[in-house]
């Protein structure tokens, strides 16, 4: 554990972010029990009082936010590519869209274990990039700002107000969600993977589009490529200014959202409920996310290279899609019915504890393996296929 790791030429404050942003992803999969919702056995009235604070205090700082800086650093990843390929005269944008078919292959891997892969939408949301990597920084900004006021749920929720009998119809995961809950609770291994490769991720997809992820991952690439370009991740008067702005007015921002997400959407009636929630629940998430990540990278930025805490992550973000994989196959041993069948008894503490093990485990791993490699085994075999 000791021995150094191989040098690359990356931005080291980019890959404990991403670290960062796995490591909250695990603690919420762990607590939802990779999407396995089931009554947990009886528990100490104590112990599910402490339960509900952990349940809540992690999914208020967490959830969509984790999702949006992995999205956000995705865009990032990108403009790097472009650029490297750039200097050396040749166009990435072909190769990155057959980048991108090989995501999709991943992602068929992750969703045999895991119903809730995110890898698919990465993969087709991820070819927008290439249309809109060449234009100016003002017109993608005003593309990515478009695209995060979820433009398709004001859509709908016009519509409501001009038809009255309109009701927008939501929920369409549903059907696939019980089945699939179904075979993995009671399932055997086989039984599981072929449930998750067919209701599995129509369960998880649909719900991604329902809830408004297919327009704000778009949004967030064409942000995540428009720090790249600002340099924003390099420490400068410039970016500290930057983020010092972000985090001061994500903050003011969040707190009216908050309150129009938490308190207001029952307000509009049973037809603009659902737009609303989708698309304020959106932004809400995405000032939050701001907030995070303007947090992390000034306290990384006030110091050479960052607090110790935030280089722990670093390896950890370096392997991202080893790790994010790997903790899926991991998680489902543990909750599902053909593992230990740990949904029964694994409240929301118990959970986050083994979510800890996980990421300490995959932790030490990632570091001995990038003491010996530069990249982690799925990576390496990511970029291999990007230029085959």
């Amino acid at each position: 554990m000791t021995r150094p790791l191989q040098t690359t030429q990356r931005l080291e404050v980019v890959d404990a972010l991403r670290g960062y942003a796995l490591l909250a992803i695990v603690l919420l999969h762990n607590l939802e029990h990779y999407n396995l919702f089931l009554p947990l056995e009886p528990l100490p009235l104590w112990l599910q009082a402490i339960d509900r604070q952990v349940w809540d205090l992690l999914f208020f700082l967490f959830a969509g936010k984790a999702y949006a800086t992995f999205s956000l650093l995705f865009g990032f990843s990108f403009y790097i590519q472009f650029r490297n390929a750039e200097k050396r005269g040749t166009d990435f944008r072909a190769r990155f869209a057959w980048r991108m078919v090989l995501l999709a292959l991943f992602a068929q891997l992750h969703a045999l274990f895991y119903n809730g892969d995110i890898l698919l939408l990465y993969a087709v949301v991820g070819l927008a990039l290439i249309p809109v990597c060449r234009l100016k920084d003002r017109t993608v900004c005003l593309i990515a700002l478009f695209l995060l006021l979820q433009p398709v749920e004001w859509g709908r929720a016009l519509y409501a107000v001009i038809d009255a009998d309109y009701l927008p119809v939501s929920n369409r995961y549903l059907p696939y969600f019980q089945r699939a809950q179904e075979a993995t609770a009671h399932g055997g291994f086989f039984e599981v993977l072929r449930s998750n490769i067919g209701d599995g991720q129509m369960y998880s997809n649909i719900w991604q589009v329902e809830n408004g992820r297919l327009f704000q991952t778009a949004a967030l690439f064409m942000f995540g490529m428009l720090l790249g370009r600002r340099r924003y991740f390099i420490r400068s008067e410039t970016s500290v200014r930057f983020w010092k702005r972000t985090l001061k007015y994500a903050a003011i921002a969040f707190v009216p959202l908050y309150v129009l997400k938490t308190f207001t959407a029952e307000l509009t009636g049973p037809a603009l409920s659902v737009p609303y929630r989708t698309a304020v629940s959106s932004y809400a998430n995405f000032a939050f996310m701001a907030v995070l990540v303007s947090g992390f990278t000034l306290l990384w930025f006030r110091k050479e290279r960052g607090y110790s805490w935030q280089k722990l992550l670093i390896p950890y973000g370096r392997m991202s899609l080893t790790n994010y994989i790997g903790q899926s196959i991991i998680g489902v041993t543990v909750y599902y019915g053909f593992g230990l069948g740990m949904y029964r008894y694994a409240g929301a503490t118990t959970s986050a504890a083994i979510a800890l093990l996980i990421v300490a485990v995959q932790l030490m791993f990632s570091r001995w393996w990038l003491a010996r490699h530069k990249q982690g085994p799925l990576e390496f075999l990511w970029r291999k296929g990007t230029w085959i």
